[in-house]
């Protein structure tokens, strides 16, 4: 956890940058002080930590923690391939590295699973969770296989007219009705390389929640978009009834409802977190 270089963010951004040696492993650390129990994210496949700035821009006040996944962004590759438990426990040792023991937990899409996880295997570290537009891994209700297929290549990262152009099909809502929004969105990427990617998709190789949810203690919130072709939304309602303590918030958009719809994401999400440890219990499906 020494030999440990930071960089305060500068010109507006949303975390200050920070590179992390965390045992063999040199990571790339985002981190915003701010009040009461952080919030440790988990980002989407091949997700750099500025792809979390609109949405961080949003949670204003609250102290926000984020990492590149080994070989993502600008963390080091891994020595070796990894699963979603070592990431849950880096996310582990990144909290300590910055002097926390406990957070709230966010994840996104495959962040999702890496979320459950951590829940999982870390409750001790883990007060909340919030699962945003993802599933239960190898068993769940799949995406249509030509959507799978443009997700099994990183191109969408390297391409931005190719990401224009898949975009409706992948994040559905209003990516189908503006494809560029894509651009907006894939300016903030910071490529790395397609092991990086691949080694992220190896990771959730046959991994699944669904014989263990219903053992989370947490409280949770879903959120789910109602037009997601990557995850389609009966998973979310699938997750509700295997977690005893969650509920769910659907949005009338796709897969990147926290950037398309961010003010009711993030109000959805602030209520939530904001919540008294004595009314955690679940409120009425929105």
């Amino acid at each position: 956890m020494a030999d440990s270089t930071a960089a305060a963010a500068g010109g507006g951004r949303p975390f200050a940058i920070e590179m992390v040696r965390l045992g063999a492993q040199l990571l790339r650390v985002g981190h915003r002080p701010g009040r009461g129990v952080p919030l440790l994210l988990f980002n989407g496949i091949g997700g750099n930590i500025e792809l979390l700035a609109p949405l961080a821009s949003r949670m204003r006040g609250r102290e926000l923690i984020t990492f590149d996944v080994p070989g993502v962004g600008h963390s080091a590759l891994p020595a070796r391939p990894y699963r979603l438990r070592d990431i849950a426990r880096l996310g582990v040792r990144v909290l300590a590295h910055l002097g926390h023991a406990r957070a709230d937990v966010l994840g996104i899409s495959w962040g999702g699973a890496v979320a459950q996880q951590f829940a999982r295997s870390f409750p001790g570290h883990c007060r909340r969770l919030v699962l945003c537009a993802t599933a239960t891994g190898a068993v769940m209700v799949p995406a249509r296989p030509s959507v799978l297929l443009k997700m099994a290549t990183p191109r969408r990262y390297m391409s931005r007219e190719y990401a224009r152009s898949v975009a409706g099909d992948i994040y559905g809502g209003d990516f189908r009705r503006d494809p560029a929004l894509a651009t907006a969105l894939f300016r903030h990427v910071r490529w790395q390389s397609r092991l990086g990617y691949y080694l992220q998709l190896a990771a959730a190789w046959g991994w699944t929640s669904i014989h263990w949810l219903h053992r989370l203690r947490q409280p949770t919130l879903i959120l789910a978009g109602r037009d997601d072709p990557l995850v389609p939304p009966v998973n979310a309602a699938l997750m509700r009834r295997l977690i005893p303590s969650s509920e769910l918030c659907t949005f009338d958009c796709g897969h990147l409802f926290l950037l398309t719809r961010a003010a009711e994401s993030v109000r959805a999400i602030d209520e939530f977190l904001d919540r008294a440890d004595d009314d955690a219990r679940p409120r009425r499906d929105r």
